[in-house]
């Protein structure tokens, strides 16, 4: 049986990822709740951002974990993520925007099946 997941990663972001782990070592991902860049992913070096004991871990992408809010999981947990990059300058903390670039998520609906297989996500700290 193929393993279900929350998130997935693009060939296009995997190959920003590798360049900034080159460059920033550890990095993690947090799905932003609509503040700055509406709701997208940022991308920062592992541990600048604060986890709280509300996030919840949806998986890993290329290496990175990545969490998003116990409340914006709500709305989203029928969905399967796609993390992927686009041109253009986001308005954010991300690591990757001075490369004129942004992560954004692509996404659809989890099927029945692939929700009664996935576990439950792990929360913060």
């Amino acid at each position: 049986m193929t393993s279900i997941s929350r998130v997935s990663v693009t060939e296009a972001a995997v190959r920003v990822i590798d360049r900034l782990q080159a460059e920033y070592g550890d990095l993690m991902f947090h799905q932003s709740g609509g503040c700055c860049d509406g709701s997208a992913p940022m991308c920062f070096q592992l541990g600048d951002f604060q986890i709280g004991s509300s996030d919840v871990l949806l998986g890993h992408i290329h290496g990175c974990p990545f969490w998003m809010s116990e409340d914006q999981y709500d709305y989203w947990k029928h969905t399967h993520l796609t993390v992927d990059v686009t041109p253009g300058r986001g308005a954010s903390f991300s690591l990757e925007i001075p490369m004129g670039i942004r992560f954004l998520i692509r996404s659809r609906l989890l099927t029945a099946e692939e929700v009664t297989s996935l576990e439950a996500p792990a929360t913060g700290v």
